[in-house]
């Protein structure tokens, strides 16, 4: 069993293992709803809420029901499971009470089923052998990492609008770029603590 505190973990998976920057997980939605800063915030939002909640769930059905009855073989479509009943609730809900933020999402927000950080958070969880607040810690610092990283990708994307860009580095490739110096930047966070 890993002896790491939950508090640990839920910083370490926010900065220096952030599932985004560092494992390079969760990248088509990134680069795509990272344009607007209020949509980057709800997706942002939506996709930690999520992480965090089905990580726990996933954590209560495979220690409880497929290690008890050794049936571990389907943890993949267990997960997947979960996690788009979750999520089709979430877009539920997000429908009802948010409409603007339900259009401003689109079709990202029934995307985050296949999400890849969502189902890589609850897959770490298992491999890397955490209890139940470890697991909750990872869920929730992994969606608060991703959501960090999306915030600020929006708020650099947004000031690269009033700049003079060359055309060959305009759209995508400075995003990129952006990008890939984002996540050198939260490599300098690796000495605080490193949950691998």
């Amino acid at each position: 069993m890993n002896a790491t505190p939950a508090l640990i973990i839920l910083i370490a998976a926010i900065f220096t293992n952030n599932i985004l920057l560092a494992n390079f997980l969760g990248m088509c939605s990134f680069l795509a709803c990272s344009r607007q800063i209020e949509t980057a915030v709800g997706l942002g939002a939506a996709v930690t809420f999520v992480m965090a909640t089905t990580t726990m769930i996933n954590y209560a059905i495979y220690y409880g029901v497929l290690v008890r009855w050794h049936m571990e073989f389907l943890e993949f479509i267990v997960f997947i499971a979960v996690i788009a009943a979750f999520v089709q609730f979430v877009e539920m809900f997000v429908e009802r009470f948010s409409p603007a933020l339900y259009y401003a999402l689109g079709i990202f927000l029934p995307l985050i089923t296949v999400n890849c950080a969502i189902l890589g958070a609850a897959l770490f969880m298992v491999i890397r052998k955490y209890n139940f607040a470890q697991s909750a810690g990872f869920g929730l610092g992994a969606g608060l990492g991703w959501a960090l990283a999306i915030i600020l990708l929006a708020g650099m994307r947004k000031k690269m609008g009033y700049s003079n860009i060359p055309v060959a580095f305009q759209g995508v490739a400075l995003t990129l770029v952006v990008t890939g110096v984002m996540a050198m930047t939260f490599m300098g966070f690796a000495g605080m603590v490193n949950i691998q």
